[in-house]
Formats: C-alpha cells, structure tokens, sequence
C-alpha cells in the first residue's frame, strides 16, 4: 500500500538507464574495470593457494582490497563533494594502472612474494575507495530520479557481469599463460575506464561557489549520517547481511581446490555461477519490487543466501554447489543494490557522496572484517565449520528484518528546497567566523504545546543533520506561551550553506509544521562571537 500523500512509483525498465548516452559509455567502461578487477583478485587468490596458512592468506586478499574502504572512503567521499568528481575519478584511474603495471612486472620477473602482493593489493583497496562514493555520487547526474533504482542495479548487473567473465577469462589464462597477463590486462582495463572520462564532458549544474573547507566537509558528513534514523536503519541492515555473506567471496578458492577437486578454471566457473545469478537478480529487481514488499524479499533473499552457505558446507557435488551458487548471488544483488538505491535516493545532493562512502566503509568493512574472521575460523575449526556458522547466522539476521525492517522512502520529499528568508544583518562575518548561536523565538498557545513539542523533535533532527553541533529547546520562565530554540552551528559559512542549498522539501514540511503551530512568526536572532578567542568558556577556563 502506497503511503498517505506519496504516489505509486511507475515501473521503470532494467534497461532504461542505458539509452543515456553520457551513461552508457561510462558504464561499459566501468564494466572493462570491473571485469579487470575480478581478473586480478582471482589472480591474487590463486598465486597464494600453495602457501602455508593458505585459508588465512587467500582471505586476507579480500580483507587488503576492502579494507582502505573501512579506513578511507568518508574522507574520500569528502574529497567527491568538495572538488571535481571527474578530475577526481581520472586520477584514481591513472594511479590504479601504475600499480597494475607494477603488478604484472614484478609477477612476470618472480618478484612476487605474499606480503608484497597482499600490500598492492591494499594499493588497489586505495583506489576503489577513492572510486566508489566519486562515481556513486556521479549516478544522479546522469540519469533521471525515476531512473536511480535501475541505475543502482546496472551497477550490481556490471559487477557481476564481470565476476562471471572475469575469473572465467582469468582461471583460463592463469591454466595456459600464468598469473601475470591476467595482471597485465587489468592495467589495460582501468586505462579504458579513465579514457572514457576523460571524453565524458559534464555540464556546470554541479558548480559551487565556494568548496567547503575539507575538514569541515568531513564533519559535516559524518554529523549528517550519525544524526539521520533512516540512514543508521538501511546501514543496519547492509551490515546484517553482508559479513556472514562475505565468507563466499572470502574461501570460495578454497572449497573449489580443497572440497570439490577444481582448478583455477574451475574457480572461475564458481564464480561465473555466482554472477549469472546477480545478473538475473538485478534484471528481475524492478519486478520484484512491483510485487513484494522491501522486507518481505529483504527476508527472502537472507534466507536465500543462507540456504546456499549451507549447500556449499555439506554438499561435494560440483553441479549441486553451481546450481545453490545461482541464489546465493541473485540474493546479494536484490539485497545492497536495493540498499544503495534506497540511500542514493534519500540523500540530498550536497552530502551524497560522504553518505555513499559512509555505506562503503559499512559494505567494504564489514565485507573486510568478516572475511578475515571467517578465514581464521576456517584455519581453526575448517571450512565446513565456517560455513555452517555463516549459514545460521545468515538466517538469523534475515528474520531480523523483521525487527529492523527497510524504511519506506516514498512519501519523503528529497528535493533541495531554499525557504529560509535572505540574512539581513547590520555587519557581515567573515565566513571563518564561529561558532555561530542562532536563536529561534516561538509564541504557542498551551493547548497546541505539546504538538509544537512533538513536532520541534523533527525540526531538531533536520538542525543537526544540516549543521547543528548542538541543539536545544527551553521554555522562558517569564511568560507561559514562549518557547525558544538554541542551535550551534561551527561557522558563519556552515549557516550560509544552511541557507543556501542544505535543506530539502521534508526539512520544510517539518518546520511548516511547527511554525503554524505558533501563534506568529518565530523571532530569528544570530549571535556571533564578540571578540578573537573562544566565544564559548567553562568553568575549568581561568578568567
């Protein structure tokens, strides 16, 4: 059932994002990177399966990719949101192929040992976080908003379109040529992806007056998210799912060498298995939503998933395990491309790419974290062990949805909204200036206070999302009817952009509301501070 005020959602083509034409072109080189980054991680896996503690090192491949997501895709997607995402994105791509270079030389030259590899590795880790929140935050611009979904799931469909060639092409030249071509062509491919940026154009929609400070950006993000529910509840359950699903991606090398009797073409047929099944799953994504509510295939898909770990942990028959690998990556796909789309859609254009990065360090993270746990527990108790804990976990968090289930986005209105009256003050601050007082005087009959109250708790939280280190309510002692609210904010140029672009259509329903609520319209006052030094002391401060 449609919410009250929202209106049912057209079905939107799988496809249709690609008669885009800017979009189109940057997609088939996303997928060439894709294919050369799955070509390299099953290169990576394979060189170190002959190793001593091989469970642990083929792991830790995966932990050296993620990990620099967990560790620096915030400040990365600071970086997005303040400076040219294009420029940012084609020198990403340029470093990525010099260390694919670097790569393939020292492989082909026997130079490769296992720390060196897993520290590249972490180099590569370094370029997708760098990539990831950039071009995440680049999607909007390129296709329509009733066309995001689709494009999120395009973006699921290329990755796994690649994990079903990629390891095909590389476990057949790694059997016929060796390690390093396969390293060798991924520099090929992030130069394809870098090429196709360099020719895209964008237009000026983007521009900024003035870049916020990076500091302040990565402030601002990180305040944004830890002070919006419906963030926190979707990065919940992105979390929920992805570290008992990390193990597949984490010791799949493992169960094809040690438990089912594969080569490294045999790997790479797992993992084609596995990407036929995303693939089918972002295709049927728009279906699916038209037919099943967001937790009821939330539910499904975990269960899913879960069922395929426990194949894989009882079952030594190469078909059986193809054939429960095809959920498995249909369930991944249904689960975070929705996620994505759910956060691409409710974040406002001025922080996307910081909250998208926040997603990553959540994704990749726990992707990092899990992987390495599950490969220790592998080397202790054996893989069917791992499994099989992965498998009940995986099952327990999918009737968690239950519990902590997807918010429902489709009555919210995102759109940027610029309501707040022009300043007009008797001097004007440096931008520097803060931290900034504003104070907001409300006159409330006493029978509408506690609706005023009630609707104040959501006037808070859009504060604190936009700006506000501190946020407070008070009545006055003097009157009955007086009500004043008191927020901090770091700078004079955080409450400009407060004013200028950070507000959105549900921030303005919320303050409408309590505005009609007054009696007339609420006294605004900006307090700056007085003189050089600290414009706010404590008790602990000598006079």
């Amino acid at each position: 059932m449609t919410p009250e005020g929202a209106t049912a959602e057209p079905t939107v083509s799988a496809w249709a994002p690609l008669r885009t034409v800017v979009y189109r072109n940057l997609w088939l080189a996303l997928l060439a990177a894709n294919i050369g980054t799955w070509m390299q991680t099953v290169g990576a896996q394979w060189l170190l399966i002959h190793e001593p503690k091989a469970s642990t090192l083929v792991a830790l491949v995966q932990t050296a990719s993620l990990l620099p997501v967990l560790l620096l895709a915030l400040p990365s997607g600071a970086l997005a949101d303040t400076f040219d995402r294009r420029h940012l994105l084609i020198s990403v791509q340029l470093f990525l192929v010099a260390v694919a270079v670097t790569l393939t030389l020292l492989t082909a030259t026997g130079r490769m040992p296992p720390a060196l590899l897993l520290t590249l590795t972490f180099a590569f880790g370094v370029g997708q976080a760098l990539t990831l929140p950039a071009w995440a935050a680049v999607i909007p611009e390129l296709v329509p908003r009733e066309q995001l979904r689709a494009a999120s799931a395009l973006g699921s469909i290329s990755v796994n379109v690649a994990r079903a060639i990629g390891p095909a092409v590389a476990g057949v030249l790694i059997a016929r040529l060796g390690v390093a071509p396969v390293f060798g062509l991924n520099a090929v491919a992030f130069l394809v992806f870098a090429f196709a940026l360099v020719r895209w154009r964008p237009g000026n929609a983007r521009a900024v007056e003035v870049p916020e400070r990076f500091t302040a950006a990565l402030r601002a993000g990180g305040r944004y998210v830890r002070h919006s529910p419906i963030v926190r509840r979707l990065l919940r359950r992105a979390l929920v799912f992805v570290i008992p699903a990390s193990i597949l991606w984490a010791l799949l090398p493992l169960v094809a060498s040690r438990r089912l009797g594969m080569n490294s073409s045999g790997y790479g047929l797992l993992l084609a298995a596995l990407g036929v099944g995303a693939i089918v799953g972002g295709l049927l994504l728009p279906w699916i939503r038209t037919r099943m509510t967001a937790n009821q295939f939330l539910l499904l898909a975990g269960a899913l998933y879960g069922m395929t770990l426990l194949v894989v942990a009882s079952v030594r028959v190469v078909p059986v395990v193809l054939v429960a690998l095809l959920p498995a990556g249909l369930a991944w796909v249904i689960v975070l491309a929705n996620i994505n789309a759910e956060i691409q859609l409710y974040l406002p254009g001025w922080v996307r790419a910081r909250g998208l990065a926040v997603y990553q360090v959540v994704q990749g993270g726990g992707q990092a974290v899990g992987a390495f746990a599950w490969g220790v527990l592998a080397d202790v108790a054996g893989l069917v062990t791992a499994f099989v804990a992965a498998g009940v976990l995986m099952l327990l968090g999918a009737v968690t949805s239950q519990i902590w289930p997807l918010p429902d986005l489709r009555g919210v209105n995102r759109d940027p909204a610029t309501y707040w009256p022009r300043l007009e003050l008797a001097h004007e601050p440096d931008p520097r200036v803060g931290p900034v007082l504003v104070v907001v005087t409300y006159t409330v009959r006493p029978e509408r206070q506690q609706d005023f109250l009630d609707a104040m708790d959501l006037v808070r939280g859009s504060r604190q999302r936009t700006g506000a280190m501190r946020w407070g309510l008070f009545r006055e002692g003097e009157a009955v009817d007086r009500f004043v609210e008191v927020y901090l904010v770091p700078s004079w140029d955080e409450h400009l952009r407060q004013h200028g672009g950070r507000l959105t259509g549900a921030d303005q329903a919320a303050e409408e509301r309590a505005g009609d609520l007054a009696d007339c319209e609420p006294e605004v006052r900006h307090l700056l501070p007085a003189a050089a030094g600290p414009a706010l002391s404590d008790d602990r401060e000598a006079p």
